[in-house]
């Protein structure tokens, strides 16, 4: 397994690995897809040969991005990486891609000097993520209520 820069050529895998994840990794459009990658600083991907098996995607502050839990981050925070979404497609789950997604995060996070910031999503309840997020140092900060769902505000310092 390699890890790479995601390219605008992976936008269908990552969407298709996005959708496989939901409602816990959030709906999101092709397009919009496209348009998280340029607006990342650090988005990453697990490969094997040519073929995604996961990613996460990352953004530092005042991005012009109109996530509401971004948003929540922004408004309460001056310095951070965000973990927009981490995603690893349904085959490959369990074979630890996630963590060591994370660590990649992490190691970029402390070059930065950042903590990193990440919501999980309460209602619906995600609870796999919410073990995982703990399970790599994140603390619940907050908690945002949208119309339909809620999320748990998680930092881990760098």
């Amino acid at each position: 397994m390699e890890f790479n820069n995601l390219r605008i050529k992976d936008v269908n895998a990552l969407w298709e690995i996005n959708e496989e994840g939901l409602p816990g990794t959030g709906k999101i459009s092709p397009d919009a897809m496209s348009e998280l990658l340029h607006l990342g600083e650090f988005c990453i991907g697990a490969y094997e040969k040519e073929n995604l098996l996961g990613f996460v995607i990352c953004l530092l502050p005042n991005r012009n991005y109109g996530s509401l839990n971004y948003a929540w981050f922004n408004n309460n925070y001056a310095n951070f990486l965000y973990v927009d979404r981490i995603a690893v497609s349904e085959r490959y789950r369990n074979k630890k891609i996630g963590s060591l997604l994370y660590e990649k995060v992490i190691t970029h996070a402390q070059k930065l000097d950042l903590p990193i910031a990440a919501e999980v999503s309460l209602k619906p309840p995600n609870p796999d993520s919410i073990r995982f997020h703990k399970r790599h140092g994140f603390v619940e900060v907050g908690v945002l209520h949208h119309e339909k769902k809620s999320v748990t505000m998680m930092l881990r310092d760098s």
